[in-house]
């Protein structure tokens, strides 16, 4: 049972998008702040805990992105769509993430690859993005937001570069 902590904790993250993103569009955001911090948790507590228990699953090594993903790209379209940013900003993130799954897409179908870890680019993204959700969250309308923003377009720009040219070289190979 142990065991199947890490896989529950990334479902609850699973179970948490919809009560996030309701949040953001009604506008309850102390709400979608408390609810985004405990989704934090679950994510950065199954890693560990699937770790320190030895318990990694393929189910969780998929599932975790696929949570993570969902919550991050419906936040950016629940504030982008309620204008608390920029559409072109949600753009570049729903941008980024159609192109690593169309080039995943690829890879799976045209070479025997079936790992596709993230990069420090990758990586690096998420963190900024989710960053700038929550400054976005404390901060409605002040002056950290556009900063916080212009990091996103940045770091998530140089993230799908980066990813472009993993996908055409595994591709190739």
């Amino acid at each position: 049972m142990l065991r199947q902590i890490p896989n529950l904790l990334t479902l609850s993250r699973l179970l948490l998008v919809p009560v996030v993103l309701r949040a953001i569009w009604v506008h309850e955001f102390a709400w979608a702040l408390l609810w985004c911090a405990i989704a934090g948790a679950t994510d950065a507590l199954d890693g560990f805990l699937a770790r320190r228990l030895q318990a990694r699953s393929r189910f969780g090594a998929y599932l975790d992105p696929v949570a993570d993903k969902l919550l991050l790209s419906g936040a950016y379209l629940a504030l982008g769509l309620k204008g608390f940013i920029p559409l072109w900003i949600t753009a570049i993130v729903f941008g980024r993430d159609l192109l690593i799954l169309a080039f995943a897409g690829f890879a799976f179908l045209l070479t025997p690859s079936r790992d596709f870890p993230p990069s420090i680019w990758g990586k690096l993204s998420t963190i900024v993005q989710v960053g700038a959700v929550l400054v976005v969250l404390l901060n409605l309308g002040g002056p950290l937001a556009p900063f916080a923003l212009g990091c996103v377009a940045l770091a998530t720009s140089w993230s799908a570069i980066h990813y472009l040219f993993l996908g055409f070289r595994m591709i190739r190979h």
